[in-house]
C-alpha cells in the first residue's frame, strides 16, 4: 500500500504518533507521566467511595473524549494509564484524555502524586539461537507484542523482554528486572537504592537508566528515559 492509499477516502487514517516530550508540551498534562507502555498518572484519595467517585469522572470524561483508558481503582488512591497502540504509543486522543482527566480530579480537590507511579518488566536474557519466548508466553498466559515482548492481556503484570545473552552463555538464562520511574525521580530513586544496600553497576547511560544490583548481586534497571523521549 503507498501513502496516498492510506488517505483515501474511507481507509483507515495512518496512525500519527505523538512522542513524549509531545505530550508533555500539551497544556494540561503536567500530572502525567510517560513511562513503559504509555501515559500515567496516580491521584490520591481518602477513602474508597472517594476512589470510585473519581472513576465514575473518568468514565465521564473517556466518553466526551472517545478514547478509553486502564483504570486501578484502591482505598489509597487511583491510578490511570492512557496509550493508544498495543506497544504503548502515545497519539493526540492521549494527550486530549489526560488533560480532561486532570481537570476532574482537580475539579474533586484530588491531587496526583507522580512518585507513586512505576511500571516493573521482566528482562529475560537469552541466546541468539535460542527463542524462550513460547515456554514463557505458556507459563504467564501471555500475548505478544513485537519481536521482543510478551504482554498480560488484560495489562495487570509485569511485561517480559527478550534480549540476547552478551557475551554468549549457551545454556545459562538470566533475568534482571526493569523498573520504568518518571524522569524527575528516577535519581532519588536510584540512591534510595544505593542507600538500602544496593551497588551501582553501571551508570554509563545516565540519566537515560542506571544498572543497580541488589546486595545478593541481583540486577535492576531504574530508567527514567521513556518520559523524556523527543
Amino acid at each position: 500500500m503507498n501513502d496516498d492509499e492510506t488517505d483515501a477516502p474511507g481507509a483507515t487514517p495512518a496512525f500519527e504518533q505523538l512522542l513524549p516530550l509531545q505530550f508533555h508540551a500539551t497544556p494540561g498534562v503536567e500530572d502525567w507521566r510517560v513511562l513503559f507502555w504509555g501515559a500515567h498518572a496516580f491521584y490520591r484519595t481518602g477513602s474508597f467511595a472517594q476512589a470510585a467517585e473519581f472513576v465514575s469522572a473518568i468514565a465521564d470524561a473517556a466518553s466526551v473524549v472517545s478514547h478509553d483508558p486502564d483504570v486501578d481503582l484502591r482505598p489509597e488512591g487511583v491510578t490511570i494509564r492512557c496509550c493508544s497502540r498495543a506497544d504503548g504509543a502515545l497519539s493526540r486522543k492521549d494527550a486530549e484524555l489526560a488533560v480532561a482527566i486532570s481537570a476532574a480530579a482537580h475539579k474533586l480537590g484530588l491531587r496526583p502524586d507522580p512518585g507513586a507511579v512505576q511500571v516493573v518488566g521482566i528482562a529475560v536474557a537469552q541466546d541468539a539461537d535460542v527463542d524462550t519466548r513460547p515456554f514463557w508466553e505458556a507459563a504467564f498466559g501471555y500475548q505478544r507484542v513485537g519481536d521482543e515482548d510478551l504482554v498480560d492481556p488484560l495489562r495487570r503484570g509485569p511485561h517480559l523482554w527478550f534480549h540476547r545473552v552478551r557475551p554468549p552463555r549457551p545454556g545459562r538464562g538470566r533475568t534482571h528486572i526493569d523498573i520504568s520511574v518518571p524522569a524527575d525521580q528516577a535519581h532519588q530513586r536510584v540512591q534510595a537504592a544505593i542507600a538500602a544496600g544496593g551497588r551501582m553497576v553501571d551508570e554509563s547511560e545516565a540519566p537515560k537508566w542506571w544498572t543497580i544490583a541488589s546486595p545478593d548481586n541481583h540486577g535492576v534497571d531504574i530508567a527514567g528515559w521513556a518520559d523524556s523521549q523527543a
